[in-house]
């Protein structure tokens, strides 16, 4: 690929001011995608279906959002990026509308598949314009205040949605976005412009590529969400889905190589430093996500805690990314980015390390430290490589660049929630079977821990029947517990040794040059 041109402002718009425009609807995003994770059982009581049919109001906003991603720079050529962008937010809000007003679940699912497709298109748009406005020189700056975003709207989404719920119903997760779009609508109206190499696209539309792509991700999409469930590969709907989603990305990826006008132009890869930079997106995307899902877990499941409590103790993270992105931003384009990546992934990797050795008798305060540090370490690698990897892309390529950019992120993020609940109940299984080989009447410690809860339980005034049962149970009880705990440490480990696997990747990134 050619080397970047040299940077000439797009438009004359105080690019500070159209990074506030689009960051409005960048966190509306970011926020749907997790709000409704603790609304799930609330919604399914309401609109009477069972907890499962309602995991299909996720798992439809996953699957659309990923299916427009890698046509999002085309679409912004083909109608306009202000266009799009405005159909985007205006779209996404007035589905937000009838998804809180919607009397049940298909409805609900259908409106929700509106709001992926509207909001996965606003991404990367969003970043196109932020790089695009600040000269090289400033897009640290620029990038650590929208990724500070990305960070902080999936770790406030489970808190808002959880205080909403209890408040007031799992319906104001939807209508909270009304008057957040309204504002990000105005604002773009008045502050966002189409660049002048920004053109209409005249060229045939590739009906083929989009039909294809949107088959294939979305297969692929429904697998990751749906494969625990179903149990993978003991499956045929899981097994037909993977089939049918490989052929058709294949077919896909050799059509965008050998067409003249392709939907997504994946010849991008062909640059090192952006091929790298992808996969160590779709990687971070991996490992934020799947700490997302695991701590609230841990402390729901395990510890007791309510919703609203295991959010508030989450926001520890937020606080590290909120100190750390301004910083990093600010410095990001003075020193070389990729020592900043390499302390990040160090960081990482040790926060997880040192969550592996936690136990049953951790509380909230212990969380703290481990999630602040973490939450520096994902301000150390979100604007770092997104620095490095868009670099080397051309002003007029970067809407296709952002687009593939975005979609490796979030495809990371769909393989890191599926791959740690399966770890999760793989491992708990395991664990379950081999301290359930000790519990026999042979094992004195067993025998011993038996005896003081019959003693307990008659003491409390049970029957020596009726103890005996309640012994038993407990016993069960605890060991169930345990193997929990285990198998989220040994989750923890995994997430620790990818961190660590992530270095030798970083080292391969060219230096960006970012003089203007």
């Amino acid at each position: 690929m050619a080397a970047a041109q040299p940077w000439v402002a797009p438009t004359d718009t105080n690019p500070w001011v159209a990074a506030t425009a689009v960051m409005f609807g960048t966190l509306m995003v970011f926020v749907d995608t997790t709000v409704v994770n603790l609304s799930l059982p609330y919604m399914a009581g309401s609109l009477s279906a069972s907890i499962n049919e309602s995991t299909w109001a996720l798992t439809s906003y996953l699957a659309a959002n990923a299916i427009v991603l890698p046509i999002t720079g085309w679409l912004a050529n083909y109608v306009g990026r202000k266009r799009l962008l405005m159909l985007s937010l205006s779209t996404f809000t007035i589905s937000s509308l009838l998804c809180g007003l919607a009397p049940n679940l298909q409805l609900l699912v259908l409106f929700r598949v509106i709001q992926g497709l509207t909001g996965g298109a606003m991404q990367p748009i969003s970043q196109a314009i932020l790089l695009e406005s600040f000269p090289p020189r400033d897009r640290g700056k620029a990038m650590g205040f929208w990724s500070l975003g990305i960070i902080t709207a999936p770790i406030a989404g489970p808190l808002i949605g959880g205080w909403l719920t209890q408040s007031y119903s799992w319906r104001w997760v939807f209508l909270i976005n009304i008057p957040i779009g309204i504002v990000a609508i105005t604002m773009v109206q008045l502050y966002i412009f189409d660049p002048v190499y920004i053109r209409r696209a005249t060229t045939r539309v590739d009906v083929r590529g989009i039909l294809l792509l949107g088959l294939g991700i979305g297969a692929l999409q429904v697998v990751l969400d749906r494969g625990q469930d179903e149990d993978w590969f003991d499956s045929r709907l899981i097994i037909g889905l993977l089939v049918i989603g490989g052929l058709a990305i294949a077919v896909f990826v050799y059509r965008s190589l050998t067409i003249e006008h392709p939907v997504a132009d994946l010849r991008v890869f062909r640059d090192r430093t952006f091929a790298v930079g992808s996969l160590l997106s779709a990687m971070i995307g991996f490992l934020l996500y799947a700490s997302i899902v695991i701590l609230p877990l841990l402390l729901q499941t395990l510890l007791g805690y309510p919703p609203l409590r295991a959010g508030l103790i989450i926001v520890a993270r937020a606080l590290g990314s909120m100190i750390a992105f301004p910083i990093v931003g600010a410095i990001a384009t003075r020193v070389d980015p990729r020592r900043l990546l390499i302390l990040g992934l160090a960081l990482g990797a040790l926060t997880m390390f040192w969550f592996a050795h936690f136990d049953l008798d951790l509380s909230g305060h212990t969380l703290f430290w481990p999630q602040f540090i973490q939450g520096i370490a994902l301000g150390l690698l979100f604007i770092p490589l997104t620095t490095i990897t868009m670099s080397t892309i051309p002003n007029r390529e970067m809407g296709n660049a952002a687009s593939l950019f975005n979609v490796t992120r979030n495809f990371g993020s769909s393989i890191g929630i599926a791959v740690v609940a399966t770890v999760l109940q793989r491992q708990r299984t395991v664990h379950r079977t081999l301290l359930g080989e000790h519990i026999t009447p042979f094992d004195p410690l067993a025998r011993d821990r038996l005896d003081l809860l019959e003693a307990a339980f008659a003491t409390s005034g049970s029957d020596p029947v009726t103890a005996t049962d309640q012994a038993q149970a407990a016993l069960a009880a605890l060991v169930e517990r345990q193997a929990g705990i285990l198998a989220f440490l040994d989750a923890f480990r995994l997430l620790g040794w990818i961190f660590l696997l992530m270095i030798p990747l970083a080292m391969l990134m060219r230096r960006p040059d970012l003089d203007d």
